[in-house]
């Protein structure tokens, strides 16, 4: 995995998906100790500021980007926070922001009943263009949804991680995908599922064993479509990664599991 880029980066636009993926950013950037990155694009003025460094012009209304910029900073107040907006219309000023990124992180609407949650047209068209991953957190989402039910009457914030899931099949089964699963996993001292087809080659993650020995690995193997089997292990799980190809959008079995999974879903593109 290409480690030199700088920033976890998450797109805001004021609504509550926004800023509960505004949350988990900032939880992820902590944990892998980068700085956190606001970014609101729109038709007002660029404007760059550094939190709380940067205090709100006199004259000047305070936005939506600047209280989740200044709630961040009093919640993780070893962060650093830079909050950025840009007149650049929203795709294109995502998908540039994610060039310079490690993850960019965007909000998708809450749960509604049996048929999952909606995605909107920023989301997927981000998603299917960037040039890093790209992590979809759903409305609601919360710290204590990415970890094991505490039990004890210990604070949340100290149980253990859930598993990170993974999704290979034979188009699927690049190293960047495999270093981003493996990757994640290490940061959270979290278990590694891995779901993949009959037809993936024995020992494709012989290597990445050994470059992460600390993790623990658990592969099932499916025969037939791995879909249904990822959408089941996501409801234990903190983060579901899957690819696509360069290029092209998510599949349908990948937009299906956008939109049904029970965590949060890591999009990366592959060679």
């Amino acid at each position: 995995m290409n480690t030199d880029m700088r920033t976890i980066t998450v797109g805001i636009d004021g609504s509550r998906p926004s800023l509960d993926a505004a949350d988990w950013a900032a939880r992820e950037a902590q944990r892998r100790r980068l700085p956190l990155r606001l970014l609101h694009a729109g038709t007002e003025g660029a404007v760059c500021g550094r939190v709380p460094d940067a205090d709100v012009p006199a004259g000047r209304t305070r936005t939506e980007l600047d209280r989740a910029a200044i709630r961040l900073s009093y919640a993780h107040p070893a962060l650093d926070i830079i909050a950025r907006r840009t007149a650049t219309p929203a795709v294109p000023a995502l998908l540039a922001a994610a060039i310079e990124a490690q993850t960019l992180v965007l909000g998708s609407r809450g749960r509604t009943g049996s048929a999952g949650f909606p995605v909107g047209s920023v989301a997927l068209g981000v998603s299917a263009r960037a040039e890093r991953p790209v992590v979809l957190v759903r409305a609601g989402e919360l710290p204590e949804d990415e970890r094991m039910p505490v039990v004890d009457g210990s604070p949340p914030s100290t149980a253990p991680y859930l598993p990170v899931v993974l999704g290979l099949d034979p188009d699927a089964a690049a190293d960047d995908l495999i270093g981003y699963a493996f990757d994640t996993a290490a940061v959270r001292s979290a278990p590694l599922h891995v779901v993949h087809s009959a037809t993936v080659p024995v020992g494709t993650l012989q290597s990445w064993r050994h470059t992460f020995p600390a993790t623990r690995v658990r592969e099932h193997r499916v025969d037939g479509e791995i879909g249904p089997r990822l959408l089941e292990a996501s409801a234990r799980a903190g983060l579901l990664v899957v690819g696509r190809r360069t290029g092209r959008g998510p599949g349908r079995a990948a937009r299906s599991l956008i939109r049904h999974a029970g965590c949060p879903v890591a999009v990366v593109p592959l060679d």
